[in-house]
């Protein structure tokens, strides 16, 4: 009987089927390289069908395990040079002598049509989106447990030379130091509570008010 004056939609188990119309979450994971972001993108673009890889460009050799247009658009420095002049790059930057940068039209794209966007950049590109789109952007910075884990995970990888491993871990100590500039910080010492972590922080910022933009139309439908 308590039910009777709610409307059809919210009696009984119908309840849990209202969606509202929402706009997107740019969800931006950055971390030094081997602290695990991209094993923790992995994970959420394989459990969750809300949310959509943004590739990147990038001029870095492909590695033997990634396949271009999935992990990355492989492309000169000539084509990336032209693509960031013509504006078409949401944010650009250099990260240990290879350029990378995030296409700017499938992005805005989602966000309209209600699709989250996971982005897997560094600390410079997550400024530079923040900066582009502060309404719409997350940030998560991810840390390793410590520079013995991350330099034994870089190891484990087997897919850059010693050379270029010393230098990521240089950088690293650089890139750490840039956590404030984050909205929240995930210790990766154990994948699945850093899993947990973002993905409560995901399902929080898709509650937020100003991303609701059915919460109009639903209230006036409850009135009435």
């Amino acid at each position: 009987m308590a039910s009777q004056g709610l409307p059809r939609s919210q009696q009984g188990s119908d309840l849990q089927s209202i969606r509202l119309d929402r706009r997107g979450v740019m969800l931006v994971l950055s971390s030094p390289s081997g602290a695990g972001k991209g094993t923790l993108s992995r994970l959420l673009l394989d459990t969750d069908r809300e949310i959509d890889l943004s590739v990147s460009v990038t001029t870095r050799g492909r590695r033997p395990s990634e396949v271009d247009g999935v992990h990355y658009h492989f492309t000169s420095v000539a084509r990336f040079q032209a693509m960031r002049e013509a504006g078409e790059l949401l944010e650009s930057a250099e990260v240990h002598g290879n350029f990378y940068g995030t296409p700017v039209e499938p992005v805005a794209r989602a966000l309209k049509s209600g699709r989250d966007v996971l982005f897997d950049i560094d600390w410079q590109g997550s400024v530079q989106v923040r900066e582009r789109m502060p309404e719409d952007t997350v940030t998560i910075f991810i840390l390793p447990p410590s520079m013995a884990e991350l330099r034994q995970r870089l190891q484990r990888r087997a897919e850059d030379a010693s050379d270029v491993i010393e230098k990521r871990l240089t950088n690293a100590k650089f890139e750490m130091q840039q956590w404030q500039r984050f909205d929240y910080v995930v210790i990766n010492d154990d994948l699945d509570r850093a899993f947990g972590d973002i993905k409560a922080i995901l399902r929080a910022e898709r509650l937020k008010r100003e991303r609701r933009t059915g919460v109009d139309g639903f209230i006036a439908g409850l009135i009435a």
